[in-house]
């Protein structure tokens, strides 16, 4: 599974949290501890927010340990909203396209998980899409025609404008019909440019791992905590959305809040674990 992190406040650089902290993302790439694949060497992607409403994005295919342009760039490149993920490929292939952030108009989107037998489930899964979003289709990752599912369910495109939790939660909706008894894991983070959204969820299997840490400046979020002090570092429940919106406070609420309940997944995992 992949690691990422995103982060919301005040200005600050990028090697604050993608390369200077003792575990940070870049070690993460190297030695993961909370991850089934302890080595996420299958590229990497840098999405952040400037001066423009569209995000900027690095992305490339090779480890990020040992990209020295990702260094020079985190210590030159500010921002008050950014993406970093390192991937560990799932089935998709190791391609500049299939690299996480993914973005779309104004919108940034990255994820750890992924949708049990892929393959079969593809077609279906990209059905979500609406026609004039699919142009923006470049890869073959479930993580990117996901995002760009739940773009069309109310983000962008016609019809009604909804909230992006609302959003989200009908995709997850959608997609945990579609999954039926297969694996479905969501640990996602997604972005406007103004406020965040961390999602950590899953149906028939145990979510991957999410935690924050919050203080006056903004919130970070990372599949795993940053360095060795994790008593800083609050764990997000499973099924829960985290809400960082601009001079708010941090929310973290369930997803069934929001209509998403999984209550038949839930047995069968129960039942899987005894």
């Amino acid at each position: 599974m992949c690691r990422w992190i995103a982060y919301a406040g005040r200005t600050i650089p990028l090697e604050h949290y993608v390369t200077e902290p003792s575990h940070s993302l870049v070690s993460q790439s190297i030695q993961a501890l909370e991850s089934t694949a302890a080595t996420n060497g299958d590229g990497f992607g840098l999405g952040w927010y400037g001066d423009h409403p569209e995000p900027g994005r690095y992305r490339e295919v090779q480890p990020a340990w040992s990209d020295d342009n990702l260094r020079y760039l985190c210590r030159h490149l500010h921002s008050h909203l950014f993406f970093a993920h390192v991937r560990a490929a799932t089935g998709t292939p190791i391609t500049r396209p299939n690299c996480h952030p993914f973005a779309c108009g104004p919108w940034l989107f990255m994820h750890n998980g992924y949708i049990g037998d892929w393959s079969r489930l593809r077609r279906p899964v990209e059905a979500m899409i609406p026609d004039e979003l699919y142009p923006s289709r470049a890869g073959t990752t479930d993580s990117e025609a996901i995002f760009l599912g739940l773009l069309g369910c109310g983000l962008m495109g016609s019809g009604p404008r909804r909230d992006p939790v609302e959003a989200t939660t009908r995709a997850l909706v959608h997609l945990t019909e579609l999954v039926g008894e297969h694996p479905f894991r969501f640990t996602a983070a997604l972005a406007d440019g103004r406020d965040l959204y961390a999602f950590r969820y899953a149906a028939n299997d145990k979510a991957n791992s999410l935690y924050y840490r919050a203080s006056d400046g903004g919130v970070v979020v990372a599949s795993e905590p940053l360095d060795r002090d994790h008593g800083t570092w609050t764990s997000v429940s499973e099924n829960s959305v985290l809400i960082a919106r601009r001079n708010q406070p941090v929310e973290i609420l369930p997803l069934a809040s929001f209509g998403l309940r999984n209550t038949a997944s839930d047995d069968r995992l129960r039942r899987l674990r005894a």
